[in-house]
C-alpha cells in the first residue's frame, strides 16, 4: 500500500485530505510541524510527501532542502494562492510539483498519481541498469558502456556479463554460468565459459586498462563491488 505523509499544521485541512486519501486506498501519516515531518520522511518509510510551506519549527522549504540532500522522494508542496516566490523556490529546491490552496481534491489526487507514476518509471529505469564502477549494462536496451564508450558484445557475452553483474560479490561456478549462457541442453566445448570470459576481458579489461572480472581458482568467476 502506498504511504503518504501529510505535513500540515492546519488541523482541519490535514484531516480533510487524510480522509479523502484514505478513501482512495492510501495509508496516511501526519505531522503538524516541520521537525516531525522531516524526522518521519528521513526514515524512508513513506512513498510521497504533501508538504505545506508555512509550518512551525522548520518551514517547508527547509524541510524540502534537507530531504533532497539524501532522497528523491516525491514531494508536492502546498502553497498560498498568491505566493509565487514560494512556488518558484519550491521547484528550484527540488519539489516535484505544487498545488495552491484552496484546491479541489480531484486535482490533488491527479497530481499525486502523476508524481507516483514518475517515481515508478525512475525506479524501473534504475533497475534496468546494473553497473560496476564505470561499467554499466542496460538490460532493456541491450547496451554496455564503459564510461562514455559503448562496447559491442555478442548475445552470449552480454548474457555472461549480465549474470556476473546481477550476482556481484558472489562467485559463480562454470556450471552455473554455462546453464545461464548456453542453456541446460548445451552440448559442446566444456571450456566455453573460459573462452567467453577471455573475450570479455579483451573487450573490457584490456581495452580500458581495468580489471572487472576476477577468477577464483578452482571455483569460477566473480565481479566484485569496487
Amino acid at each position: 500500500m502506498v504511504k503518504i505523509l501529510i505535513v500540515e499544521d492546519d488541523e482541519k485541512l490535514a484531516r480533510f485530505v487524510e480522509l479523502e486519501l484514505l478513501h482512495e486506498g492510501y495509508e496516511i501519516l501526519k505531522a503538524d510541524n516541520g521537525r516531525l515531518g522531516l524526522e518521519i520522511a528521513e526514515k524512508g518509510e513513506v512513498d510521497l510527501v504533501l508538504l505545506d510551506i508555512m509550518i512551525p519549527q522548520i518551514n517547508g522549504l527547509e524541510v524540502l532542502r534537507r530531504i533532497r540532500k539524501t532522497s528523491d522522494l516525491p514531494i508536492i508542496m502546498l502553497t498560498a494562492r498568491d505566493a509565487v516566490m514560494d512556488k518558484v523556490s519550491g521547484l528550484d529546491a527540488g519539489a516535484d510539483d505544487y498545488i495552491t490552496k484552496p484546491f479541489a481534491i480531484e486535482e490533488l489526487l491527479a497530481r499525486i498519481r502523476t508524481a507516483l507514476k514518475k517515481m515508478t518509471v525512475i525506479e524501473r529505469k534504475n533497475t534496468d541498469i546494473i553497473s560496476c564502477g564505470l561499467l554499466s549494462l542496460d538490460k532493456m536496451r541491450h547496451k554496455v558502456m564503459y564510461d562514455n564508450t559503448e562496447i559491442e558484445l555478442t548475445n552470449r557475452e552480454f548474457t555472461l556479463l549480465k549474470t556476473l553483474l546481477e550476482n556481484k560479490n558472489i562467485v559463480l561456478t562454470r556450471d552455473i554460468l554455462m546453464e545461464k549462457v548456453c542453456g541446460y541442453d548445451y552440448i559442446g566445448e566444456t571450456n566455453v565459459i573460459d573462452v567467453y570470459i577471455r573475450f570479455l576481458r579483451t573487450k573490457i579489461d584490456d581495452a580500458f586498462k581495468t580489471k572487472i572480472i576476477s577468477t577464483v581458482r578452482g571455483v569460477g568467476y566473480v565481479i566484485k563491488d569496487e
